[in-house]
Order: C-alpha cells, then sequence, then structure tokens
C-alpha cells in the first residue's frame, strides 16, 4: 500500500512532466522536480530515468482517455461518443508527438506495444455500442478505425486545424446511413 503522500507527489511529478515535456522534450530532471514541488530524490525515486518518466507520463495519459468511454457513452450516442472520444485521442496523440523527443526509437516501440492492446478495445468498445444500436455499420474494424485516424494527429493544426473535418468524413463513413 502505498502512502498518500507518495501517490500525491508522483501525481504532481506526472502531471508536471506533462506539462514541461510537452512544451520543451528537453526539459531537465532536475526542472520538472521544482515544477513538481519535490526534491531530485523523490523524483528519481518514483522514476529512475528520464525514458521511464516519459513513459510513465504517456502510459499514464492513455488509462485516461481509455476509462472516459463508458462515461460518454452513457451520456451520448455512440457515433457521438466515438467523436468526442477521438478527438480526446488526437489531442494525446499531438501531445505524444512532443513527448517523442525525450524518447528512444526502443521506448517508442514500447509505448506502442502497450497502448495498442487498451486503446483498440475502448475503440472496439465504441464501435459495438453503436452497431449494437444501429448506428455504426456492422463491418467497421478498430484496427482499421485506429490506422485512420492516425492522420488526424498528424494533419497541420495550424493555420486551420484540419482534424475535425477528417473526423467527421471518417465518422460519416463509419455510419449506417439508413
Amino acid at each position: 500500500m502505498v502512502r498518500s503522500d507518495a501517490r500525491e507527489n508522483r501525481a504532481r511529478i506526472l502531471a508536471a512532466a506533462r506539462e514541461a515535456l510537452t512544451a520543451d522534450g528537453s526539459t531537465s530532471m532536475n526542472q520538472i522536480a521544482q515544477r513538481a514541488g519535490v526534491g531530485a530524490g523523490t523524483l528519481y525515486r518514483n522514476f529512475p530515468t528520464r525514458e521511464a518518466l516519459v513513459l510513465a507520463v504517456y502510459q499514464d495519459e492513455v488509462t485516461r482517455i481509455v476509462g472516459t468511454v463508458p462515461g460518454l457513452l452513457a451520456k451520448m450516442p455512440p457515433l457521438e461518443a466515438l467523436r468526442h472520444w477521438t478527438t480526446d485521442l488526437v489531442e494525446a496523440m499531438r501531445r505524444k508527438h512532443g513527448l517523442g523527443d525525450a524518447l528512444s526509437p526502443g521506448a517508442h516501440q514500447a509505448i506502442s506495444e502497450q497502448s495498442y492492446g487498451p486503446v483498440v478495445a475502448a475503440i472496439t468498445e465504441l464501435l459495438d455500442a453503436g452497431k449494437k444500436d444501429g448506428s455504426i455499420r456492422p463491418d467497421a474494424d478498430p484496427g482499421d478505425f485506429l490506422q485512420l485516424t492516425g492522420a488526424l494527429w498528424r494533419a497541420a493544426s495550424t493555420p486551420q486545424d484540419r482534424a475535425p473535418h477528417m473526423l467527421a468524413l471518417i465518422l460519416d463513413g463509419l455510419g449506417t446511413h439508413r
């Protein structure tokens, strides 16, 4: 059982690292510790290497995004829930791109392997809800959807973000068009 202050320190470190590394991938571990209001020893006890910290930030983000699916489906129709969830995923992927400077190729591979299953499971849950209510075509495939959404986070966000329009086209293609 982890003490509450240790959990709070870890959460503050992750939040500070997410913010700092997204803004500047070269932020030092000491700068992150200062931003989190913890000592270097506390930072290194939780995350012995910079790569371990970046991986934890990314995994924390994936867990958060995947965890939103049930709430979205409880509040809105499946196709709209998929739109909201995918928009959140795109933003996270754009932030991950900012974190990428801090990772080795091996760490990039580890992130992909760790996140693929939970992300595909979340997409499956969203698509299955839409298939059940008839709003999403029965042949919609989670892997295909994930491949298509990869183009969204790569789309330039300035001067005009094309991702929402591209997502609308993807979702229109998923619809059953009764």
